[in-house]
């Protein structure tokens, strides 16, 4: 039979606790595809959100760039929020493997 208290989801279990940015795990690493859904639709959704109200800004005083800074804005706008939830930090955070740049250093592994 099942534990009842282990049944619950994981979001049950979070309350109480500081709850994570998008795309992060519980314990602080990077989530892979789902941190990089997060950082693309915290950017598209900055751009189309202030592309919008640039678009209003230009209708309402007769110009036409207000819309493109505004496209501008929310592009940073998108990219700081997903830095500062730690989404576009380094790949140390996974495990703390990078990958092999240069040739390996037990010599001829690879070679054929």
């Amino acid at each position: 039979m099942r534990d009842p208290k282990n049944a619950r989801s994981g979001r049950l279990r979070t309350r109480g606790r500081g709850v994570s940015a998008p795309g992060v795990s519980e314990n602080g690493r990077d989530g892979g595809y789902n941190a990089g859904i997060a950082v693309f639709s915290y950017i598209i959704g900055g751009i189309i959100v202030w592309s919008l109200i640039g678009w209003g800004l230009d209708n309402l005083w007769g110009t036409r760039w207000i819309v493109l800074a505004g496209a501008l804005l929310g592009a940073l706008g998108g990219f700081y929020l997903s830095h500062m939830h730690g989404l576009t930090s380094s790949r140390e955070k996974a495990g703390d493997h990078r990958a092999a740049s240069g040739p390996s250093k037990d010599g001829n592994t690879n070679a054929k």
